[in-house]
């Protein structure tokens, strides 16, 4: 039987789509054929480089290939997730933290990144256990003991953060709303400098994660007066959460993996194996219970849906704080 012109047509796009789509499917069920980078927007030596580095061998193992961290700090750790959304190729072969901020800046200041168009979600892994620390010879043994001076010293206590728009901040404002009180907040790069911070006497308190103190509460360097976790954490049994002080208040900044926008549905499930098998792993385990991380998981999909809500949620919270970028 003859064949018309147009199904002629027809046929010839299929022979190309397929053709074209060859190559594609190759390259996903190959993957990764070569080494992965994995961006923590943050500096060397805080809990988030630490948790990180142990998953990573763990996750090298499981793909065959290197998975090595690249450090890249600032923004209030959404530089290193910016530059990937804006340089990387969507091939799996460069990957990021996740950290909460990059849901919260973009209504504060102008950014160069869409949280909702950008990023292709992987999974999320953790959530921060935040605590408020002094050093140890610090005027103040508890919370309240801290909380009566800042009311009465307006403008005397201040405390470090990772960054203008970060959790820590953005937290701490909120308390400072709630209880009537006037600190001054100071921003660096990531949990090294903070502790430098703290401990040269630049700062009266450090607001930073349990992996990046606990070091230095070991050491006896340091005393934390709160956390802002559900419950107290086993690792530091002795330091109160924020609703045994009387604020009802549970912050943990969820975090997860992702890559730039438009990868490979195949390539995601393959790093999403990876890094949940990863995360059952004992040496995984340890690491968390050591800088007093809590699993906090959800696959692709969840993963992809709580952002978007999450997005949401925390531009309304820049709102109320007066906060917004005008």
């Amino acid at each position: 039987m003859a064949i018309s012109r147009r199904n002629l047509f027809g046929l010839a796009l299929a022979a190309a789509a397929a053709f074209g789509a060859a190559p594609t499917v190759a390259a996903a069920a190959d993957y990764p054929t070569r080494p992965i980078t994995l961006i923590v927007p943050f500096p060397a030596g805080g809990g988030t480089d630490t948790h990180l580095r142990v998953l990573a061998d763990l996750v090298s193992k499981e793909l065959g290939q290197p998975v090595t961290i690249e450090n890249k700090g600032g923004a209030s750790g959404t530089l290193g997730p910016a530059t990937m959304a804006a340089t990387a190729k969507p091939d799996g072969y460069t990957i990021s933290q996740m950290p909460a901020t990059l849901y919260r800046l973009p209504f504060i200041q102008k950014t160069s990144f869409d949280p909702k168009t950008d990023f292709t979600y992987i999974l999320q892994l953790t959530g921060y256990a935040f605590a408020v620390a002094v050093k140890a010879d610090a005027p103040w043994q508890t919370w309240d003991e801290l909380v009566e001076y800042a009311k009465a010293n307006p403008g005397k206590v201040s405390y470090s953060s990772s960054g203008a728009g970060g959790t820590q901040h953005i937290t701490m404002e909120q308390i400072a709303k709630k209880l009537g009180i006037k600190w001054i907040h100071v921003p660096y790069k990531g949990g090294g400098e903070q502790n430098a911070a703290l401990l040269g006497g630049h700062t009266s308190l450090n607001v930073a994660s349990t992996g990046t103190l606990g070091a230095l509460a070991d050491a006896g360097k340091i005393r934390m007066l709160v956390i802002w976790t559900p419950e107290r954490l086993e690792r530091f049994p002795d330091v109160p959460t924020l609703r045994e002080e009387g604020i009802d208040m549970v912050v943990t900044s969820p975090y997860g993996i992702g890559g730039p926008a438009g990868m490979d549905p195949a390539v995601v499930k393959t790093l999403h194996d990876a890094f949940r098998k990863a995360m059952q792993q004992p040496a995984h385990a340890e690491i968390m219970a050591k800088i007093g991380f809590v699993e906090d998981y959800l696959g692709t999909d969840d993963y992809e849906k709580f952002v978007m809500q999450f997005i949401g949620e925390q531009k309304a919270m820049v709102e109320e704080l007066g906060l917004a970028k005008k």
